[in-house]
């Protein structure tokens, strides 16, 4: 019984023609051999299993052959030919440079240059993964490589063009390798299974050309394999299993439910997927590959660019045909998000999960429907009446989220009365309304204070005081209220803005006195505090009137003329204070290690 020989060897290419997917370069080297154009170095690149080393081979044959075809192919029949095909030529050396890369090596390779060819017109060197050598071994190799012998031919190849120094490439015939198409690939096979009495389905060469990468040589092993498996009779089913490879009949019912809307139904397709063993990151990769082949199904011009038989393109354009652009662009970025995510996410089915849900709720109805590849939920309805006597107003939608999120605690401690008119209450006006909602499930709502410049125009400051166009809106809110009422609102600001530290202290030595119809005069001592108050007036008017239920509160604010202003100590000098008057204090805060948070 003769041994067997794996596909990947037994139909390993002996001549150009016969190599795959390489057709413009092998003719290219055809002609060169033909027209004794040959050059002392060439460079081929490219991925793995593509042909570079099939193809140095050929060359070194076909450019000793002793009486080449017309064509420019190798006869096989003379003696050069025949002692290359048994193995056993002394013109051809290899050397595999991923195991033999230093300059001992390298430096053997230079002594046996000088060894004249003893059968055939040249000494050929074919030096695979060439750009593992160490940069010794190049240096060692420049100038051989520049000035070989007349009968020297040097054939490097290598995966990784971009690790090569650039005086070797300088010195070569560069060659760029292409990956193997599919169809290339198919074609191919179903050769290769026709000369081994191998039956196949051609969906099934599909999927091993598929899993192949552009790799001919990955296409013969896993064609080998397969037919292992499947006892000769090659089928898709037999094929998916053996490969096991996510069925596209999984993609196909996925975009069934993201058409309808069911996120329920596409989790139990993807709880499917799960036990049947697949990563959640290669599904949400495949969906995403599968989305791409879609957009490109809708026109009949860029059909080609779908790697697959005509049958599968075609089917693939008529379930394009149900879906928008709009709809598969978004489902797209949805699923890239989630595998730019997914190393990063504690949970990573819920991760993929939610980009399930949001891929079906890109088709339904909603009041907003933004373009940043994001799921829109319906706004969840009010269950409860409004207390206002106002009730067809329009909805507050800019309420600062600190005045609705937190409850409103006692004056803070350091607060100045306000003075006030002898009025129990005083009548104001509706707040501003704004003039857009923050969604709900988009970013967080933050007031961010930032220092003015001390050079601010009066003139913006008059502006930035106004009330927004959106307090234009609706009725204005008249509700009266105590002057308690105003003193807690005022410490309630100050409490929520903890990191605001120069525009809290500020307010603290404030007085707010009441002028009467709403206004109120804020004294600060200096330049720099006017600005500031100027600039954050809006925000803080904002926050009064809503906590208030009257937009007709205003704020002027003055520079103290007259004597300085009582000064409100913050806790540091408070401490420090305490500490001059009981030393004790100081040891006691020194043995606990206490400190001012």
């Amino acid at each position: 019984m003769d041994n067997y020989l794996v596909s990947a060897r037994k139909y390993r290419p002996a001549t150009f023609d016969s190599v795959v997917g390489q057709k413009a370069l092998t003719a290219t080297l055809k002609n060169a051999v033909a027209t004794g154009r040959l050059a002392h170095s060439y460079l081929f690149c490219g991925s793995r299993g593509v042909g570079k080393t099939s193809c140095a081979r050929i060359f070194a044959k076909t450019i000793n052959c002793e009486h080449r075809t017309p064509d420019g192919e190798a006869c096989n029949e003379c003696d050069s030919c025949k002692a290359f095909n048994a193995g056993t030529s002394m013109n051809i050396i290899e050397l595999d440079a991923a195991s033999n890369n230093g300059i001992d090596d390298m430096r053997a390779i230079v002594e046996q240059v000088q060894v004249p060819p003893s059968q055939g017109q040249y000494r050929v060197f074919i030096v695979d993964e060439v750009h593992m050598l160490s940069t010794a071994a190049f240096n060692s190799f420049l100038k051989t490589l520049e000035e070989p012998p007349s009968y020297v031919v040097f054939i490097l190849a290598t995966t990784e063009k971009h690790k090569i120094i650039p005086t070797i490439l300088s010195r070569c015939q560069i060659y760029d390798f292409h990956r193997i198409t599919i169809q290339d690939m198919i074609d191919h096979l179903s050769y290769v299974a026709k000369c081994e009495g191998v039956t196949v389905e051609p969906a099934a060469l599909n999927i091993i050309a598929r899993k192949a990468d552009g790799a001919m040589r990955d296409a013969l092993s896993i064609f080998d394999q397969v037919a292992a498996s499947s006892r000769g009779n090659i089928t898709y089913q037999s094929t998916i299993d053996n490969l096991n490879v996510l069925d596209f009949e999984y993609y196909n019912r996925l975009l069934d439910v993201f058409l309808a809307n069911k996120p329920l139904e596409a989790w139990m397709i993807y709880k499917e997927i799960r036990d049947r063993g697949f990563d959640s990151q290669f599904f949400i990769n495949g969906l995403a590959g599968y989305f791409r082949d879609l957009m490109v199904a809708r026109d009949p011009s860029t059909l080609s660019l779908i790697e697959a038989g005509d049958d599968a393109k075609q089917a693939m354009a008529e379930r394009a045909a149900k879906c928008t652009t709009d709809f598969i662009y978004k489902a797209m970025c949805l699923c890239n998000d989630a595998d730019l995510n997914y190393r990063v996410a504690s949970n990573k089915q819920f991760l993929v999960e939610l980009t399930l849900a949001k891929i079906c709720q890109l088709l339904s109805s909603s009041s907003s429907n933004g373009s940043h590849g994001e799921g829109q939920l319906k706004p969840i309805q009010a269950t409860h009446p409004r207390t206002t006597d106002n009730a067809q107003r329009a909805p507050q939608t800019n309420t600062p989220p600190q005045a609705a999120a937190q409850p409103k605690p006692a004056a803070a401690k350091t607060v100045a009365p306000v003075h006030a008119t002898p009025a129990q209450h005083i009548p104001v006006a509706p707040p501003a309304q704004p003039a857009a909602s923050a969604s709900i499930y988009g970013r967080k709502n933050a007031t961010t204070l930032k220092v003015p410049s001390m050079h601010m125009n009066r003139t913006e400051h008059t502006a930035a005081s106004q009330p927004t166009a959106s307090s234009q809106i609706g009725a204005k809110r008249e509700t009266p209220f105590p002057l308690s009422a105003f003193e807690s609102a005022w410490s309630t600001y100050i409490a929520t803005h903890p990191k605001s530290h120069i525009l809290i202290n500020t307010m603290r030595v404030a007085n707010p006195t009441h002028k009467g119809n709403g206004l109120f005069t804020v004294t600060v001592e200096n330049e720099m505090q006017h600005d500031l108050m100027e600039r954050s007036k809006p925000d803080i008017l904002t926050f009064l009137r809503d906590s208030l239920s009257n937009d007709t509160i205003e704020l002027e604010v003055l520079i103290n003329q007259g004597d300085e202003s009582k000064y409100v100590l913050n806790d540091r000098e408070l401490v420090a204070e305490m500490v001059k008057e009981s030393p004790e204090l100081k040891k006691f805060i020194d043995d606990f290690k206490l400190s001012i948070s």
